[in-house]
This record gives C-alpha cells, structure tokens and sequence, in this order.
C-alpha cells in the first residue's frame, strides 16, 4: 500500500468541501482482530482499526466521530468501546448490538463507554444476529436511558413492519437513507412511512451510502432524496461516511469525492452546519 493511501477508500486528496468545525462523521466502522468475531473469519476487515480511520478522518477534515458496532462482533461491543476510547471520549460516541436479555448493569457500562443507540441490521438474514421480535422489547429497555434505536432495514421492510416501528418509546435512526432503492427513491411506500416520523419528530435520517440498494454516487433519484428530506427535516439529519465501506461490493469509492457529492446535495452554509454539526452533537451528545 502507497505511503500515501488510507485502507478502504481511493484517492489521496481532501474534498472540495471544507467543513465546519466540529464535523461529525456519524457512522462508521472499526475492526479489530484483538477482539474475537463471529462467522467467516474473512468478514472482519484488515486494516480497518481507530488508528487506520484517523488517517481519513484529517483527510476529510472531520472532527467527531459515531462507531457502530459490525454484525462479525455479535452482541459484543468491546471492539466499538475500545475505539472510542482511542477516537477521544469527548470526539466520539458509538451504536451497540444487544440482545434483549442484556442485564442493567452492562446497559449502564456500555452508557458511561459512550453508547448512545443500538442498532438491528436486519436487512440481511442470513448475517443477522437479532431478530424483528427483538426491536419492541430492547426499545423499551433503552428509552430510560435517552438512546435511540437504528434501523438497518431495506425500503421494503419498514413497510412491511410500519406499525412495529410506530411503537417504538425511543427516537428512530433510519440507516443510509432507508436503504430507498433506485430509481424509485421518493415514490417508495418506505419514503412516507420515514417523512410522517420526521414531521413528528421521532425520526433522523442517516445520509450515506447513496451506492447500496442498485445506486451509483451519481443517480439522480439518490440527489433528489437527499433535496427532499432537506427540505422535510433539515434538523433530522446526519451524514457518514460508512468507512470502510463493509457493505459496498461494486468498487471502492473515494470518500472524498462521495462527501463533496453530499456537499452538492445539501447546499448552503447554514445547512451543512446542521448536518455535520448540529444535529449530530444533538442526536449523540456532544
């Protein structure tokens, strides 16, 4: 690898953007292989460690950062407390994995860590390790604590499971724009379910990873999303950058060049620093 280089993106320049201080990267992932995994060893990425990120991170320019814990790592959230701890305390917070019959004494651990949500990546079974009967229950064990559910579901599944998200006691992150395929995007049934939770506010909206769900950086359903929920929900809204990229098979992009189409996307100074800076340190603490 050039000297030059940092793992898991392209191109070696910064964005065009320059953003404000106190920019929040709000989702990324660390792997780690002192930490034990689950599954295909070959699932839990080389070169993917806090110190690895730091190095994107001065490339991008951000200043604060949100970890969330990748499905190899189980319920086991070591691996996301550790990077926080190496990230800054003060400069990063992380998303969990649970399973309902956590205890109240890890809860209160993984609160005083820098966990502020858990998250339920079930937009894929066959690498899912909690189940829809899991979100209802695990919600109520939260919501005393101020955390927030993240949802890494496919377009077609919050449809399929609207009343179950409408119960939830806590706040709602709807992961990389609701994973709404192209080219539909807004005319998605999910699109409605995720704006009448915005304009009730008890929902945010992750922008990132325009590529997944059959879309390229560039699609323009991709832009027109983006403008609409700027135009729903400005004070809902977060990006990241989803380093290192675990779901993206296509090709690797250039982080640089995905932020400054974000910056495209969403206009203007004021806005951008809600999106980066705001509402993140809203949403998770800062």
């Amino acid at each position: 690898m050039p000297q030059d280089s940092i793992p898991h993106t392209t191109g070696t320049q910064p964005p065009v953007l320059a953003l404000p201080p106190q920019a929040c990267d709000a989702h990324i992932h660390v792997y780690d292989a002192r930490f034990p995994s689950i599954g295909d060893p070959a699932r839990v990425l080389a070169h993917a460690t806090a110190s690895d990120y730091r190095r994107l991170q001065a490339r991008l320019g951000t200043t604060r950062t949100v970890v969330v814990t990748p499905t190899v790592y189980g319920t086991d959230n070591r691996v996301t407390l550790d990077a926080i701890r190496q990230l800054g305390p003060t400069h990063a917070r992380g998303i969990g994995v649970l399973h309902p019959e956590v205890d109240d004494a890890t809860l209160h651990t993984l609160n005083a860590g820098g966990i502020r949500g858990i998250r339920f990546t079930l937009f894929d079974p066959a690498t899912a390790v909690t189940r829809f009967d899991m979100v209802e229950p695990l919600a109520r064990r939260i919501a005393p604590l101020g955390w927030h559910v993240q949802l890494h579901w496919r377009a077609d599944q919050i449809v399929a499971h609207a009343a179950l998200i409408e119960r939830l006691p806590c706040p709602i992150v709807f992961d990389h724009m609701a994973r709404l395929p192209h080219p539909q995007g807004e005319a998605h049934a999910a699109f409605a379910i995720v704006t009448r939770l915005l304009d009730a506010g008890r929902a945010w909206v992750k922008l990132s990873a325009p590529y997944l769900d059959g879309g390229t950086t560039e699609d323009d359903s991709r832009a027109r999303v983006v403008e609409a929920l700027c135009r729903r929900a400005p004070e809902r809204l977060v990006w990241g950058s989803d380093w290192p990229l675990p779901t993206e098979k296509k090709a690797t992009p250039d982080d640089a060049a995905l932020l400054d189409r974000f910056g495209a996307w969403v206009p203007g100074a004021a806005l951008r620093q809600r999106v980066w800076v705001d509402n993140p340190a809203t949403l998770y603490g800062f």
